[in-house]
């Protein structure tokens, strides 16, 4: 028999549908130890199970109910490595559609950007295609989109901080670009950054992106190396 730990999150405010959940699973697994780790947002229940600790099924009992479950091993649930996207993930914000808005352009570079989110084109030649429509603005718009329009997603910070402290290493791997990952990145307390950098010529953006592209076998990539490293 293997240790368990079936943790159960939450949006705030979602207190009853956690407490349904928690129901369901209670009666699902013989006598699980409880431990709350954010009242009314996340719960843990620890479990000795064999197999994968039934994961399908607990996962079938609360499908209909306004939660994320994630169940794995107790011995490996402490990682060493996390790697995350930027844009929508740890920030609140695709980067390049507030940039194309001061350019006039925001609208077609979104279209553009869930497109390639979607997997309907190509990564690489929907980003030069973005990166083209905001040729000839000035590198000081980067700033001010930074400034003005940029914000971490709530519990980003606390997030790294947690990893750091129990001496893990974090890496913010993103398709977006340099100008913001590199700042979001250090602000956040990243442990590493690697992403898109925008050619500059007199102070204002050419519309190219420097070679090679940073897409999403580059997320792979980086967890790779880093859990070799």
């Amino acid at each position: 028999m293997t240790e368990f730990v079936a943790t159960l999150i939450a949006a705030p405010g979602n207190d009853a549908g956690l407490t349904a959940a928690l129901a369901a699973l209670t009666d699902a697994i013989d006598a699980p130890r409880i431990d709350w780790l954010a009242e009314g947002e996340a719960v843990d229940l620890a479990f000795e199970a064999a197999g994968d600790g039934n994961a399908p099924a607990l996962a079938r009992l609360v499908a209909a109910l306004p939660v994320d479950l994630v169940v794995q091993p107790a011995a490996n649930r402490r990682k060493k490595l996390l790697v995350a996207d930027m844009d929508s993930t740890m920030i609140g914000q695709e980067c390049i559609d507030e940039v194309a808005d001061f350019a006039g352009f925001k609208a077609e570079v979104a279209a553009l950007t869930e497109r390639a989110m979607a997997g309907e084109i190509a990564f690489a030649p929907a980003l030069h295609e973005r990166a083209a429509l905001l040729a000839g603005l000035s590198i000081k718009t980067l700033g001010r989109v930074l400034a003005e329009r940029i914000t971490p997603m709530p519990g980003a910070g606390t997030l790294i901080a947690t990893m750091r402290a129990h001496g893990a290493t974090s890496l913010l791997v993103s398709g977006g670009f340099t100008a913001f990952a590199e700042p979001i990145g250090a602000m956040i307390g990243f442990d590493g950054v690697e992403a898109n950098r925008l050619l500059v010529e007199n102070g204002r953006l050419t519309g190219k992106v420097a070679e090679p592209v940073v897409g999403p076998e580059a997320k792979r990539t980086a967890l790779e190396r880093g859990a070799a490293r």
